[in-house]
């Protein structure tokens, strides 16, 4: 018996093993839209055995994106090929999952390939780039304006209404983007909020958006949707945000009805220096898990299905989510299965395939 490949239940959903597919940003999408490409991009991590296929951060507003390339869930319009793609991905025995994001003062930036910076109006680019406080990520990067209490709210109503779009396309886990320096992390570090207001100086004020977020988006889902949180557990820097603040967010999230925390790290600041290795942010998930009372899953540098099972076995996360690596091997889990001895069912298209 593995526990890599245990079901694990959440609320209505149960997957079918402890492997997720982490969001991916393509920046292939055109106006927001999803079309072939994240079909079979997304449809071949199912096909590949994954228990859970998270699309890239999808933004709510249009002005959330973290370029121009990016996929978005802010029009109605969006939902019929994002429906499209989760009956693909259920259909080959996997959940599907969406990640609302907005990209705050890390919006309206160049995709990987084309450069790195801003990207001006005449260019498709916008001039609206919002953040917590009138401070640019770096100077290459936009320079933002700070958030009204209107813009405030008017993201915690577009968070719900995305929410709702992403029920109605057919999602079965729906995640919130509190990672890597984007808007909702950008409110929750001291290092990026330098607001005066209820939404900044203590950690009671800084964690308020992501708790607006998190009951307005638990409000409108049904009951049996799990809800993961994505966080930065750390922003490695001295003063910033730590692991001692991201335990006291799990447990207020926990009472919120968030069932899973997602562990990633920095993001925030630039020049920091993180010293990396397989399965280097194991350590953020098996503490938030073991204080903050909250089910988690870790990434970072996972490759090996031993090293995979190591981890659920131990309980030092409740899964784990993989992306480079399921770049170069969609099949991980299917291959995994076979290294670890697990009985998984293979597409019967690829059976033939499957190692003695």
């Amino acid at each position: 018996m593995t526990s890599l490949f245990d079901p694990l239940p959440l609320r209505g959903v149960t997957l079918r093993n402890r492997i997720g597919v982490s969001p991916m940003c393509q920046y292939s999408s055109v106006d927001g839209f999803a079309h072939d490409w994240h079909l079979v991009h997304l449809g071949g991590f199912a096909v590949g055995g994954a228990g859970l296929v998270f699309t890239e951060a999808t933004a709510v507003l249009p002005e959330g994106r973290i370029s121009p390339q990016d996929l978005g869930i802010w029009s109605d319009d969006h939902v019929p090929m994002l429906q499209q793609i989760t009956r693909f991905i259920h259909a080959q025995g996997a959940a599907s999952g969406v990640q609302l994001a907005h990209a705050g003062r890390k919006a309206s930036t160049m995709r990987p390939w084309e450069g790195n910076g801003t990207v001006l109006s005449e260019a498709g680019g916008w001039s609206n780039v919002m953040a917590p406080s009138p401070v640019a990520f770096s100077p290459t990067y936009p320079q933002p304006v700070a958030m009204t209490g209107e813009d405030i709210r008017a993201t915690v109503a577009a968070f719900r209404v995305a929410a709702q779009r992403a029920v109605s396309a057919g999602f079965d886990v729906i995640e919130l983007h509190a990672a890597h320096g984007y808007l909702i992390h950008e409110f929750l570090s001291p290092l990026s909020n330098l607001r005066s207001d209820e939404y900044g100086g203590s950690f009671e004020n800084r964690t308020r958006l992501l708790l607006d977020i998190t009951r307005a988006v638990r409000g409108v889902i049904p009951e049996g949707t799990p809800l993961f949180v994505r966080i930065s557990a750390t922003d490695y820097v001295e003063g910033g945000w730590n692991v001692d603040e991201s335990i006291q967010l799990a447990r207020l999230l926990n009472a919120e009805g968030v069932d899973l925390i997602d562990c990633s790290s920095g993001g925030l600041a630039t020049g920091v220096k993180v010293t990396t290795g397989p399965g280097y942010q194991v350590p953020f998930a098996q503490a938030i898990r073991a204080k903050g009372g909250m089910a988690t899953a870790t990434v970072g540098m996972i490759t090996e299905a031993g090293q995979a099972e190591s981890i659920v076995a131990s309980g030092e996360a409740d899964m784990v989510l993989l992306a480079r690596e399921m770049l170069r091997q969609p099949h991980w889990p299917l291959l995994a299965a076979s290294q670890l001895g697990a009985k998984v069912t293979w597409p019967p298209q690829y059976e033939r395939a499957r190692p003695a």
